[in-house]
């Protein structure tokens, strides 16, 4: 747990945007020489926000292909996959699935197909290029075969989770998250990713994931689920309890397990059924409003348009418009919305430390983030932007509840457990 032991040193890491002094560091700035503070930093200010956005009637998280980039596999660990991809990971995967010399020939056959260095935007070339010309030739059979093997390259690429997996920033924020007054509706975690890390961080602390599958074998998908709660009843009670530390998951791209069989959804890992997911291209906004990515989506819109809402985002670019103009829509009819984004590329180190009032960085292409500069500047209140990466978040955010006994229990049984294996005895 170093990841954790070093939160001191994480949160220099953060910095907050303010129009007057632009990114303020977190830490007050010291004198070295009196100890004296010369300038107050931005730590109070991050501290009470985010306080009073985990006291929200309403939580959301929503996370992308940023908050994965922390977690870590051992080098003795089973998957052939240590670490989460980029789109350039991506893009290898596919060239080395297709096979160098037939990757070539379909960039090749599609126009302009040389200059394409992005999978995102290949993918949606050949789509396109099938959909036109159909797939009877020789060229039409070559990049339609193209795309079946990409996808498939993709698909085992993003399998990079599993029990072994260091998930230490993915328990810290779910520690902080979930552990909220169990009258208030549960925290909803929305994720662009395909991966398991949520789902085995849970696991590991023991809490519950309501993701809209049931607890059948295999599980099966019915949107009905997620208007479920977990309760424990006591007999000599006349009411049930509501179970702490258990979260809503919605997974708005799909899942590395879940299959679509003749006529349901399963929730099953290399299961047989065709996988359901929303592949790295441009149709990726149409797809978004089938089912069941409908259902995810339908919930992320209709949570952020209800009272007393607050929507943290971290590890999520913003470059899909589908999930950025939802939020941009709540910052403008929802007057109890407040919104935190955390993102590394907000500040260009090289150029802060040369000029400590610019702001330029690659968040100045981005057209969402030029509108949240924008309210921030203009004196919106209820936008906090931060510098950093997810992990950095996970630390900073504060703890509502102290550790539980049931979550202090579940570390004495992992930690007896690894001690057995340790010693030579039978794994569990």
């Amino acid at each position: 747990m170093a990841f954790w032991d070093g939160r001191a040193a994480a949160k220099e890491n953060i910095r907050l945007f303010e129009p007057a002094k632009t990114w303020r560091r977190y830490a007050d700035e010291v004198d070295a020489t009196t100890g004296e503070t010369k300038e107050r930093g931005s730590g109070r200010a991050i501290d009470g926000f985010l306080l009073n956005g985990l006291n929200a009637t309403n939580l959301l998280l929503l996370t992308g292909a940023g908050s994965s980039f922390c977690v870590a596999n051992a080098a003795a660990s089973k998957l052939k996959v240590k670490t989460a991809p980029g789109l350039a990971d991506l893009w290898e995967a596919a060239k080395v699935g297709m096979g160098t010399a037939a990757f070539d020939a379909v960039l090749g056959i599609i126009p302009n197909g040389t200059k394409i260095t992005d999978i995102e935007k290949l993918l949606t070339q050949c789509k396109l290029y099938v959909a036109l010309y159909g797939d009877a030739d020789a060229n039409g059979k070559l990049v339609a075969e193209f795309i079946v093997k990409a996808e498939a390259a993709i698909l085992a690429r993003v399998d990079f989770v599993d029990a072994e997996t260091d998930l230490v920033a993915h328990q810290g924020i779910l520690r902080k998250l979930a552990r909220r007054g169990v009258r208030k509706p549960r925290t909803k975690l929305f994720t662009t990713n395909y991966d398991l890390a949520f789902e085995y961080a849970a696991r590991l602390q023991r809490f519950v994931v309501i993701d809209g599958f049931s607890h059948a074998v295999p599980p099966v998908f019915d949107r009905s689920h997620f208007g479920l709660d977990i309760v424990r009843r006591d007999n000599a009670k006349d009411a049930p309890d509501y179970l702490d530390s258990v979260v809503q998951l919605f997974k708005l791209h799909g899942s590395i397990d879940w299959r679509r069989t003749a006529t349901e959804i399963i929730r099953a890992r290399g299961a047989e059924g065709k996988p359901v997911l929303i592949y790295p291209r441009d149709s990726k906004y149409q797809e978004a409003f089938e089912p069941p990515y409908l259902d995810m989506m339908s919930a992320f819109q209709t949570a952020l348009r209800e009272p007393d809402t607050t929507l943290l985002v971290a590890g999520f670019s913003f470059n899909d418009s589908h999930l950025a103009q939802p939020v941009l829509a709540a910052l403008e009819s929802n007057m109890s919305f407040r919104l935190v984004v955390c993102d590394p590329v907000f500040v260009d180190q090289a150029l802060i430390d040369a000029d400590p009032l610019k702001v330029e960085s690659d968040a100045s292409k981005n057209e969402f983030h030029r509108k949240l500069f924008r309210l921030v500047q203009t004196g919106d209140e209820r936008v906090m932007l931060l510098n950093g990466r997810f992990e950095d978040l996970a630390l900073a955010l504060p703890d509502l509840v102290a550790e539980t006994e049931r979550e202090r229990h579940a570390m004495r049984v992992k930690a007896l457990r690894d001690a057995t294996s340790g010693a030579g005895g039978a794994k569990p």
